[in-house]
């Protein structure tokens, strides 16, 4: 698989997060794990300032868009070989694919022909009425190596 790019652009319209690979079935990944692995604009983490200052204002979206696919052996894009799961941790259980009181959906390895993917769209009211932070949502899978491409829609 070629390098991928990082787009760090987050006011929009639109912010491709790339596509997010679960390396250990079992072990959620992290939706911004390509833009900030360390998580230093989550809204949980404290304000700092200076040369390395985190920003005044976490990360928002109107809308995130996930597509279950991974990439192809030569090129493109292929169907995974198992599911992809859209969780989102609560304050106990594991926050996997097995804590079903964490998952927020679930999409099937998709079809056979090629370019139909599964796809999930989480929306909440646009003009900053109510917003998604990517930063609570994580995917795991079925099998090592399936993955997700992920775009947020900001307002």
């Amino acid at each position: 698989m070629a390098t991928q790019s990082v787009h760090k652009d987050k006011y929009g319209p639109v912010w491709p997060l790339g596509l997010i690979v679960v390396v250990t079935p079992g072990t959620p990944v992290n939706i911004m794990s390509l833009v900030d692995a360390a998580k230093a604009n989550a809204p949980e983490t404290a304000v700092t300032f200076g040369p390395s200052a985190n920003a005044e204002y976490t990360e928002r979206a109107w809308k995130i868009t996930f597509t279950a696919c991974k990439a192809g052996a030569s090129h493109g894009l292929v169907a995974n070989t198992g599911n992809i799961y859209i969780m989102k941790p609560g304050a106990q259980g594991a926050g996997n694919r097995d804590d079903y009181g964490s998952m927020v959906a679930v999409m099937t390895q998709g079809a056979a022909t090629a370019g139909e993917f599964p796809e999930v769209v989480l929306d909440s009211a646009a003009l900053n009425r109510n917003t998604l932070s990517p930063y609570e949502f994580l995917i795991d899978a079925d099998n090592a190596g399936d993955s997700c491409l992920v775009t947020l829609s900001i307002q």
